[in-house]
């Protein structure tokens, strides 16, 4: 038996076999959740045959940017499930405008509305939805950051303010869910080649620079990430909330480095 045995998960935002939302299901399952995933409408084709290699037949379109749909969504749950246990909130996104270009030439008042609603207010909204369906359970939330949070990173300019608001939202949400026996977290990953990379300029320099530069010396998987959003979320980490965890192979802990040929003198 894994030690997700027993326990409903809803996962928020998967897309391809190459999401972050991909590796959490796949380590959820792994540990013995029964899943359900919502997507966005263009996603279904690919969506519900990834649900069905893990056993799952509950899948829902709902687009986060709507409160209606957020309602109709899980109403469609609730015809399925009265309750469950995990939200794994994997939902991020900024107009590709806004991360082209220099940070001040391409934020604009639009691009900025965007990249907080879906990225930040939407687990807000999504976790005030499953509280009824919470109620009773020992609850886990857990939704996905990233380093530009804290630092600046070239061209991911407005998504890293997002993030910003999204880990903040991590804290008020962990205080104010708390004595209802709801953990909220946020796991950090790595840069990891996702569809949502593929639109960030010089993602592969990045992905060279953090290899060469984490202690580990290599990128993070789908799998790292997977594993440590499962184990977030069980009744392992019974003890963690309000946390931000980087799973990034230690490269937020790295101050300076030297090349491997250089005298380092």
């Amino acid at each position: 038996m894994g030690f997700l045995s027993g326990k409903r998960a809803l996962i928020v935002g998967l897309a391809t076999d190459r999401s972050i939302a991909w590796g959490i299901a796949q380590a959820m399952h792994a540990q013995g959740a029964e899943l359900a995933f919502s997507h966005i409408e263009r996603m279904t084709d690919r969506v519900v045959p990834l649900a069905k290699q893990l056993g799952s037949d509950i899948t829902f379109v709902m687009d986060v940017a709507s409160d209606d749909e957020i309602a109709q969504g899980f109403a469609r749950l609730k015809s399925r499930w009265d309750g469950f246990d995990i939200l794994v909130h994997a939902v991020a996104f900024a107009p590709r405008e806004a991360m082209t270009g220099n940070f001040v030439d391409v934020t604009t008042r639009e691009g900025f509305r965007v990249a907080h609603d879906i990225s930040s207010y939407s687990l807000t909204a999504l976790s005030r939805a499953s509280l009824p369906f919470m109620q009773g359970r020992s609850g886990a939330i857990v939704s996905l950051s990233y380093l530009g949070a804290v630092r600046s990173i070239p061209s991911y300019n407005v998504m890293g303010l997002a993030k910003a608001s999204l880990e903040a939202n991590v804290r008020f949400l962990a205080a104010d869910l708390g004595p209802q026996h709801i953990r909220v977290n946020a796991i950090s990953a790595g840069p990891i080649k996702t569809l949502a990379a593929a639109g960030i300029p010089g993602f592969r320099k990045m992905l060279a620079h953090v290899a060469a530069t984490a202690p580990i010396q290599r990128n993070v998987t789908l799998e790292d990430v997977g594993n440590a959003a499962a184990f977030l979320c069980s009744d392992l980490a019974a003890g963690i909330s309000g946390e931000v965890l980087y799973v990034d192979g230690g490269f937020h802990t790295v101050g300076m480095s030297f090349p491997p040929d250089g005298d380092g003198g």
